[in-house]
């Protein structure tokens, strides 16, 4: 994975606050940490970080530019986002040199086609690796081609590049073929779907008759008010 150069500025405003700022100006709030050295709290351009990261993945590598002079290569170790706006709204980064090996989560993503009438569930998107700081993979690749029903994918059977060792529990499970439901076991499940769709309009029958009788309950009580009063007045 290639580096991405990026431009940051020092931040002197923290807190929630500063934060609301810092993103109102177009920014994300982040942190620089790592090998000993005290925190550094920057703001980084948001257009051309969240362009980064949809390219490179969660793993980029930046090499940052700082206002102040300084320059540093760093991966996102932690990014938080805005759930409803999908924007980033902060992200902690992780100072690395050329040659440091580091270890991170990435992705892993299942290639070929099972054998028909499976399914396929997966159990771990991502497996921690340990690499070169500057050659992360943005994912990693298991094949699937034929598996089926019972073969179970685990981590020592992904695919790892040259220099990167795996870190996760070679046993660990990332994927299981399962038999597809047959057509059978599908309508077997449709009784009990349609005996609650006939509970549910029983209850709104009951209900729809029990206000009809209320509604015409109120005419006859109206009715025998006037029945007792033209007899008063007789």
């Amino acid at each position: 994975m290639s580096e991405v150069k990026i431009s940051a500025e020092p931040r002197t405003e923290f807190g929630k606050g500063g934060a609301r700022r810092t993103r109102r100006a177009g920014k994300v709030p982040a942190v620089l940490y790592g090998h000993g050295e005290k925190p550094k709290h920057i703001a980084l351009p948001a257009r051309e970080f969240a362009a980064a990261i949809r390219k490179g993945g969660a793993n980029q590598l930046f090499a940052i530019e700082v206002s102040d002079g300084t320059q540093v290569l760093a991966l996102p170790k932690a990014i938080q986002r805005d759930p409803i706006k999908d924007t980033f709204e902060h992200v902690d980064l992780l100072l690395v040199r050329r040659g440091e090996k580091v270890t991170v989560e990435v992705p892993v993503e299942l290639t070929g086609e099972a054998a028909k009438d499976t399914l396929i569930v997966h159990d771990h998107d991502t497996l921690s690796v340990t690499a070169d700081a500057t050659k992360v993979p943005d994912h990693l690749e298991a094949s699937i081609e034929g598996a089926e029903p019972g073969v179970q994918v685990t981590a020592a059977d992904v695919e790892l590049p040259a220099g990167v060792e795996l870190a996760a529990d070679p046993e660990l499970p990332v994927a299981t073929v399962t038999a597809a439901p047959t057509a059978e076991q599908l309508e077997a499940t449709l009784p009990e779907v349609e005996v609650a769709e006939e509970e549910i309009e029983a209850g709104v029958g009951e209900e729809t008759e029990s206000s009809e009788g209320a509604e015409a309950g109120v005419p006859a009580a109206a009715g025998g008010e006037e029945s007792a009063e033209a007899k008063t007045e007789a």
